[in-house]
């Protein structure tokens, strides 16, 4: 197995410390490795290749962080053709969110979330996936 130096802030990774301690890893390498995997994992469902898809991602950052917002705005007018809806609010004291509503394939929606994450400074960013062709007509619902 190859061994991988990897830069983290000490906060992060005495986190991945306590988490290995807390649910029986072997180690940070064996948390990093199922992260990996995961993350890797995420946007190769192959049930939603080929597929009309709704994605809602959020995105969590201090408002002091001119950076985030600008990078945001930028990335917002970089994918117009698949973000739907975008909204911005302050929450909690020090906080800004940014809420997208996007529409598009599996690979437009994992880009943009990949230029989300790689985004310096946000705080937490979570986004779901979902096939708009399973709403189909209401009738179907019955």
């Amino acid at each position: 197995m190859s061994v991988v130096s990897v830069s983290m802030p000490e906060e992060l990774l005495n986190r991945i410390d306590q988490f290995a301690d807390d649910h029986g890893y072997t180690g940070r390498s064996e948390v990093l490795r199922e992260a990996s995997r995961n993350l890797l994992g995420e946007f190769e469902d192959t049930k939603l290749e080929d597929r009309d898809l709704m994605g809602v991602v959020t995105v969590v950052f201090d408002y002091e962080t001119t950076s985030v917002e600008e990078k945001m705005m930028h990335l917002r007018h970089e994918h117009e053709g698949i973000v739907a809806s975008n909204f911005h609010s302050h929450v909690g004291g020090h906080h800004c969110m940014e809420l997208f509503v996007l529409e598009g394939s599996l690979e437009e929606i994992s880009t943009f979330v990949g230029k989300i994450r790689a985004t310096k400074d946000t705080l937490t960013i979570d986004y779901s996936v979902l096939p708009v062709d399973d709403f189909g007509p209401l009738a179907d619902m019955n």
